[in-house]
């Protein structure tokens, strides 16, 4: 069978930060109440994504991967990660502050979880006024220093603070401690993982009406004390171009803003493509299918596709490969 671009079913968590804005802004008109994340494409386990469109639907992401192999991940990332899909995506609302939390690296991660570790991205969708995210340590700080810090609340004061607008990005290594402030909208792109160690969360309470764990000694292995100025990632977009916002070792996330038609050669890339639409629409054409794609939607291109055309009247979209 040949692969074409897949589609898959949208993965709803309900948190206790989470709002209405990916059902009202994205719509996602399954989500729940209080739905914090959508997982767009997934192969944690307990949550593999399943093919939604074409002769492939019903069939899930690990089931791909390991029957498809290099067709759909590419030879490059076979020979790095083997049959295993090694990205997650997600799209994200904020509608209160995220925990304060650190994610940690490949080899602490495979030490104590037997999982990769967690170098993410945000890219923002949208902003209330006055909407802030924390990334870094803005001013020396001491390993001796962090016990108090979280005991105190203090450590939020120690963290940059960044008032976020849509088209902001921010690249997160593992390793740097980092929160979502409430009134944003964002996508998400990090390595397949979910181990977060949760530092400092407002003393809130969860369902059960106890404050939420926290992981104060399990981070302090996992974060990285070093002084950053600036955490948000500088671009500057182009019409009908793929510009590069994030490259790092884990995956690579180019911006595209779109009006009119865009073909993209995609022969030398040994990859997959992800594409996530983040605002507007706009149309996908690749071996002879030809796919919608409104904001709040992702599309998976096999690594086999030679290359695809993506045409909108007004679109901006998010390429992510490795």
């Amino acid at each position: 069978m040949n692969l074409y671009p897949l589609k898959f079913r949208a993965i709803f968590k309900q948190t206790i930060w989470g709002g209405n804005k990916l059902r009202d802004q994205l719509h996602k008109t399954l989500a729940p109440e209080n739905t914090g994340e959508s997982w767009e494409l997934s192969a944690v386990p307990g949550n593999i994504s399943v093919a939604k469109n074409g002769p492939l639907a019903g069939k899930d992401l690990d089931f791909l991967c390991k029957h498809f192999g290099p067709q759909l991940l590419g030879e490059k990332v076979c020979a790095r990660t083997g049959n295993d899909f090694p990205l997650l995506f997600k799209f994200i609302d904020a509608a209160k502050d995220l925990s304060v939390q650190v994610h940690p690296a490949d080899e602490l991660a495979r030490a104590r979880h037997n999982s990769l570790g967690k170098t993410e991205m945000w890219y923002v969708l949208q902003a209330d006024k006055g909407a802030r995210l924390l990334s870094g340590f803005k001013e020396p700080t001491a390993k001796e220093e962090y016990a108090s810090l979280i005991e105190s609340g203090e450590i939020i004061d120690r963290l940059g603070s960044y008032e976020a607008q849509a088209g902001d990005c921010f690249f997160i290594p593992a390793g740097r401690i980092h929160a979502i402030g409430a009134g944003l909208v964002v996508a998400e792109v990090q390595q397949t993982s979910d181990i977060t160690y949760r530092i400092y969360d407002y003393h809130r309470k969860g369902p059960d009406g106890k404050e939420r764990q926290l992981h104060t000694q399990q981070a302090l292995d996992a974060i990285d004390f070093t002084v950053i100025d600036e955490a948000r990632t500088r671009y500057i977009p182009r019409l009908n171009q793929a510009v590069t916002a994030v490259r790092c070792p884990f995956f690579t996330v180019n911006v595209v803003e779109l009006q009119g038609r865009l073909d993209r050669d995609l022969k030398e890339r040994q990859s997959f493509i992800v594409y996530m639409c983040a605002k507007g629409q706009a149309q996908l054409e690749c071996e002879g299918y030809v796919l919608p794609l409104s904001a709040g939607e992702t599309v998976l291109v096999p690594a086999q596709c030679a290359g695809c055309t993506l045409s909108a009247q007004q679109a901006k979209l998010l390429e992510v490969y490795i």
